[in-house]
């Protein structure tokens, strides 16, 4: 969904918390939409080196960072860390203003969202959870798809368009959490779909098939995806150095089958695609790209 351009009087100053691989990249599409932004790293060296880059400011902490902002953004990395930037004792929320607005990025637990949006409430500030999916590639080019959850409309609306430099497809999918929920979805999805792969590319080689020619024919059917048109042939070759890693992908099912658990949800597939990523966290691959599952199948 697209939104229309936010000038910059509408949006002056932009604080961006977590300088990661999805971090870094999608605040400078915040910055080159015309924004200033200060930006705020755990690890200080990225934010300085960020700001190298890209020009703007680094602050040590995330109140600072926040400090006269319009909008706090932030892609950290679970549950604990979103707590400490927001929360913490030099957490962002300390220092925001009434009417400035909260978004969180962070793939994390829909109740964590609830209750950022609960603590916002009571400062006047206002809170939109906006999961990204994509990986690192999308973050760079600016092709995420956002996931949002907001408790009122018009936040949404007013963040919309920032969001959108770098997630084209914004879109508000209900109440605080709704964004996280949607997320759990995509990642159950994403999780069959990789495994499946896997298989599917193992069975090709252990038959003697050109897994590119496989491929190449069964792409333009029902089974095309873009996992098969972007992880197909790496997966054959064993390449794994690519964006999101096996740790991150535990994380995020992690926190779907917690969530599964509560609202009743059966997902026997996820649940064993879970161990199956454990095994390549086993065998040394907590960093390699999800698509690793397929070296569970090709060496047992």
């Amino acid at each position: 969904m697209s939104h229309p351009a936010m000038s910059r009087d509408d949006l002056a100053q932009i604080a961006f918390l977590g300088m990661g691989v999805m971090g870094a990249p999608m605040a400078r599409h915040v910055a080159r939409a015309g924004n200033d932004v200060r930006v705020y790293n755990r690890t200080a060296a990225k934010s300085l080196a960020w700001v190298a880059l890209n020009g703007h400011e680094a602050s040590p902490t995330p109140a600072e960072a926040a400090e006269d902002a319009d909008v706090v953004m932030m892609c950290v990395g679970d549950d604990d860390d979103v707590r400490e930037v927001v929360l913490g004792d030099h957490g962002c929320l300390a220092t925001m203003r009434e009417g400035s607005v909260l978004v969180d990025h962070t793939t994390a637990s829909a109740g964590l969202a609830r209750e950022l949006a609960g603590e916002c409430a009571e400062r006047g500030v206002g809170f939109v959870d906006a999961p990204v999916s994509g990986g690192q590639s999308g973050a760079e080019e600016g092709r995420l798809t956002a996931m949002c959850g907001s408790d009122d409309e018009d936040v949404f609306e007013r963040v919309a368009p920032l969001i959108s430099t770098f997630a084209p497809t914004c879109v508000r999918m209900g109440d605080a959490g709704a964004g996280q929920l949607t997320k759990m979805v995509n990642q159950i999805c994403v999780a069959g779909l990789v495994q499946a792969l896997a298989e599917g590319v193992n069975f090709a080689q252990r038959a003697g098939l050109d897994v590119d020619q496989v491929v190449e024919v069964i792409g333009q059917g029902a089974a095309q995806s873009w996992q098969m048109d972007n992880r197909a042939r790496t997966m054959a070759e064993g390449s794994f150095d690519f964006g999101f890693a096996v740790d991150w992908m535990r994380k995020d099912l992690a926190i779907v089958l917690e969530e599964a658990g509560r609202n009743g949800s059966r997902l026997p597939v996820t649940a064993l695609v879970d161990q199956f990523y454990a095994q390549v966290q086993q065998r040394g691959g907590e960093r390699w790209d999800t698509s690793a599952l397929v070296d569970v199948l090709t060496n047992p």
